[in-house]
């Protein structure tokens, strides 16, 4: 089961305890909608999606708390860090979003943030609702078998 990895994409940035705290229910890739020293910034590598989410505004998806470091020579035209970035996301998605947040109690978690193919940087977004707290002790049980059981089957031969 090992996922393949094209080596044309680039991530920056992941968020790999939404997958700890969610249950994902759907994933979507969406555009970002960035100034120049934001992306000069991404290019480095430097981004936070940890503490960040999205939310529906005005008939727009935003992405909120993602924190993008200002770029290091970016002098007086630099960005603001944890300013609201929009997702570029088509009209019948947007609709569905609001409808799974607001009618199924559910969030929108960004995943990943990387460049694509073409070298544009999008976003991988989540639609999860949040694990209780039973739920979370039972994955960490879970992961931790499978550790013990692949440590034991590797010792086998």
């Amino acid at each position: 089961m090992a996922k393949e990895k094209n080596p044309n994409i680039k991530t920056v940035a992941e968020n790999r305890k939404a997958r700890f705290s969610y249950e994902v229910a759907d994933t979507l890739e969406a555009g970002l909608v960035l100034t120049g020293t934001e992306v000069k910034s991404l290019r480095e590598g430097h981004a936070n999606i940890q503490e960040s989410y999205a939310s529906v505004e005005g008939g727009e998806v935003w992405l909120i708390n993602a924190h993008i470091p200002e770029y290091f020579a970016g002098n007086r035209f630099n960005h603001e860090p944890r300013r609201k970035r929009k997702l570029l996301v088509s009209r019948k998605e947007i609709a569905r979003l609001s409808q799974a947040v607001d009618r199924d109690g559910m969030t929108m978690v960004p995943l990943k943030m990387y460049f694509n193919e073409r070298g544009i940087a999008k976003l991988q977004l989540a639609v999860a609702r949040g694990k209780k707290l039973h739920d979370k002790r039972e994955t960490a049980k879970q992961r931790d078998w499978n550790r013990e059981k692949a440590r034991l089957l590797k010792e086998k031969g």
